[in-house]
């Protein structure tokens, strides 16, 4: 599955630059992110807490970043274990512009997921990564310009609104059952 958008970001490429960079500001952005530990020549250590559909799973995992191009661009490649849940790994292309006294960040998204999650179904699962991408790139936009993303759009709210896809999309891919006796009966 992949995704790209441009996000435009209110403050210099210097400053965008040094949030890629930061551990705090990526814990801040991650949704359901516990904790982001490590630095950029060494990679990041990560433990996020998600449920997809019926699939609640802590992952831990790791992320290093590459191709590093000093205030213009970088790739994130992370990989996240969740137990019986699954795996989810991918990578992140960023790249920055200035765009008049603000910056154009644009990035591509690459992901895979594998175990329980990949038996959801990739309408699932493409509609989860979209929400998930979507929110870690606003709230990156205002934890870089000052606003307080985490009061923007609480967590439960968006874990709410994905249940919900997952819900509907759920009861429209299921057969209808038959009970017991029609089963037993031709009924």
């Amino acid at each position: 599955m992949e995704l790209k958008d441009t996000k435009e970001i209110a403050a210099p490429r210097a400053d965008v630059w040094t949030a890629l960079l930061s551990a705090d500001v990526l814990k801040e952005c991650v949704p359901g992110c516990q904790e982001m530990t490590g630095s950029p020549a060494d990679g990041f250590e990560a433990t996020v807490v998600q449920k997809v559909g019926p699939v609640k799973a802590t992952f831990k995992g790791a992320v290093t970043l590459s191709d590093i191009v000093e205030g213009e661009s970088l790739t994130l490649t992370g990989e996240g274990k969740g137990g019986a849940a699954g795996f989810a790994k991918g990578g992140a292309k960023v790249h920055l512009a200035d765009n008049g006294a603000g910056t154009l960040l644009s990035y591509e998204v690459d992901a895979k997921v594998g175990g329980k999650l990949a038996q959801l179904g990739s309408r699932i699962i493409d509609s989860f990564a979209k929400k998930m991408a979507d929110q870690f790139f606003e709230r990156f936009q205002g934890a870089v310009e000052g606003d307080a993303p985490a009061e923007e759009t609480p967590a439960a709210a968006v874990a709410e609104a994905v249940a919900e896809v997952v819900q509907e999309a759920t009861q429209e891919a299921a057969p209808k059952k038959k009970g017991l006796l029609k089963r037993l009966f031709g009924g």
